[in-house]
């Protein structure tokens, strides 16, 4: 699977890259944007045409979910460990059925020891950061733990052959789309490479 993390601050015609990643194939789109408050969230999902909200991910206000028919939540490492590891009453009053649940880890012996059920697992840096200046990559070996853990940090199509012989069962991308001078035409060659990577 390819999840592509959204760019923190909006690019130039970003809902329309948006679409056409859609239309390309896309099927997690995690909306990251720390900067906006839930009034910017709801203005936001609003541009993005209505049948590609089932693959859209929310990091930020989770009660989202109730409003617009979205993939899932996913909880930022901190947030998983203030809400999730007090019990499930955070999930009170959301509606989860259905929905995607996902977590970030900086640390592989940290997620292989989390008791909370995630439906996949973000993991960062494995390679340098294409975002990120000076956030070097780890090399995260994770062959040994049985979850679907997702590959993030420095990911391209020269890295992604690399990712999976690690055990990474995805890829998460950021700068090596939203960075890239045609962010489609990267996509569409990380789609590809990735095709080609698992299907040996």
């Amino acid at each position: 699977m390819i999840v592509l993390i959204a760019s923190e601050k909006d690019i130039p015609n970003e809902i329309e890259i948006l679409h056409q990643l859609f239309e390309e194939g896309l099927e997690y789109y995690h909306f990251r944007k720390p900067f906006k408050n839930c009034d910017e969230h709801i203005a936001y999902l609003n541009q993005v045409d209505k049948k590609y909200h089932g693959r859209i991910v929310t990091h930020y206000f989770h009660e989202l979910i109730n409003e617009f028919n979205l993939k899932g939540i996913h909880f930022q490492e901190q947030k998983r460990i203030d809400a999730l590891e007090n019990g499930s009453e955070y999930f009170i009053g959301l509606n989860m059925l259905g929905k995607t649940m996902s977590s970030s880890f900086h640390e592989p012996e940290e997620l292989a020891n989390c008791d909370v059920e995630f439906d996949y697992h973000l993991l960062s840096p494995v390679f340098s950061s294409i975002s990120k200046k000076g956030y070097e990559g780890k090399g995260f070996d994770v062959n040994h733990i049985d979850k679907t853990i997702i590959g993030m940090g420095g990911i391209n199509t020269d890295t992604i052959q690399k990712t999976i012989e690690l055990g990474f069962q995805g890829v998460g991308v950021l700068g090596g789309v939203w960075n890239a001078e045609n962010p489609i035409k990267s996509f569409k060659n990380i789609k590809r490479h990735y095709k080609e990577c698992t299907t040996k």
